[in-house]
């Protein structure tokens, strides 16, 4: 598996539109699909334009049960939305961050990320949940797909976490 160095970035305030489920790892690929294809569909129904690339949130991690995750779509400002589709934010911070290469990798790409924290002595922002590992923001982030490159093994994908305030 390929990935960048880690490296650790001032990042502003993200407004998204997005849809929040609960999915065990199994199911997560036909969500992220339906969802992304849901989320685009009502944003150019509002006449809205994707501010970036789509994300990926990790809001609670149990990989033996289910994932507390979000898809969603960068806007410039928030707006109201739907019971289904929703307002949210990443929140401003410092964030760790690197790419990895190839969809398929990306808990791989993720282990290399938080393996390189502990290393060094970074601690993210996050809590125990009785859920799972929670986090204040941890996303990925497809930088190209299919239109850039048709083969997913291919495709760049960010993942980040946000380190704790000191």
């Amino acid at each position: 598996m390929k990935t960048t160095q880690p490296k650790i970035e001032e990042r502003e305030e993200q407004p998204y539109m997005g849809i929040r489920t609960l999915t065990s790892m199994a199911d997560m690929p036909d969500f992220i699909g339906q969802s992304l294809d849901e989320v685009f569909g009502w944003l150019s129904e509002q006449g809205i334009t994707p501010a970036g690339a789509p994300i990926l949130r990790l809001n609670v991690v149990n990989m033996e049960a289910n994932m507390d995750i979000e898809v969603g779509v960068p806007v410039k400002e928030s707006v109201t939305g739907t019971d289904r589709i929703k307002a949210s934010v990443l929140p401003a911070g410092r964030y760790a961050f690197l790419i990895y290469t190839g969809v398929e990798n990306g808990v791989a790409g993720n282990r290399v990320l938080i393996d390189w924290a502990k290393e060094n002595g970074i601690e993210w922002d996050r809590w125990d949940d009785e859920n799972g590992d929670a986090f204040r923001s941890r996303y990925e982030v497809l930088i190209d797909g299919p239109d850039d490159k048709p083969d997913p093994a291919d495709w760049d994908n960010e993942v980040a976490i946000k380190i704790a305030d000191d």
